[in-house]
């Protein structure tokens, strides 16, 4: 059969597995997250069936010591407003939120909340409030950075013996999630 150039795959979702160290402690987690039930649940092993956004997020028991090579996961929305309903969503369902308000980041400025699973993966709900900011902006998180790596946040253009330090900037801060 032949195939026309134009033809364009139809994304259904994304999809999003995740290891975890108890999938019955990140369902848990995840129920209060999403607002959802799993759609299945097998030993070591769980889906969530998202509508909005459109996600296929599946967590998968595997046995780690440390948190993985990943930064954080995030929710764009379309407004403040949006953001502040997911915190309020994420604090009705018992999740330790952290706001970070007219921040400047990935070289945007945004509105955001944070919530921490079970295993350490960060989520942000997030607004996009100025895009494209110069290279010269500087992040919000910049003293932690400076405490590092004084040059990066000085220099104008970045370098890569100073891309790890600029990607770490916008990793969030650790969050106790003891009340």
């Amino acid at each position: 059969m032949e195939s026309k150039k134009d033809d364009q795959v139809r994304a259904l979702k994304a999809h999003l597995a995740l290891n975890v160290r108890s999938v019955e402690q990140s369902v848990s987690f995840y129920q209060k997250m999403l607002g959802i039930e799993p759609s299945k649940v097998r030993p070591g092993y769980a889906k969530f069936d998202v509508q909005n956004p459109p996600l296929n997020l599946t967590l998968n028991a595997v046995a780690f010591k440390e948190r993985g090579a990943l930064s954080h996961l995030g929710i764009q929305v379309g407004s403040t407003d949006d953001v502040l309903a997911m915190r309020q969503k994420w604090e009705a369902a018992g999740l330790v939120t952290r706001d970070e308000m007219q921040t400047n980041c990935c070289y945007a400025t945004q509105d955001k909340t944070w919530v921490r699973d079970p295993d350490g993966n960060e989520w942000e709900a997030f607004v996009v409030l100025r895009d494209n900011l110069p290279e010269t902006a500087a992040c919000e998180c910049g003293s932690r950075l400076a405490e590092t790596q004084p040059e990066t946040v000085v220099r104008d253009t970045v370098t890569n013996a100073n891309v790890q330090a600029i990607a770490s900037c916008c990793a969030p801060e650790p969050v106790s999630l003891a009340r």
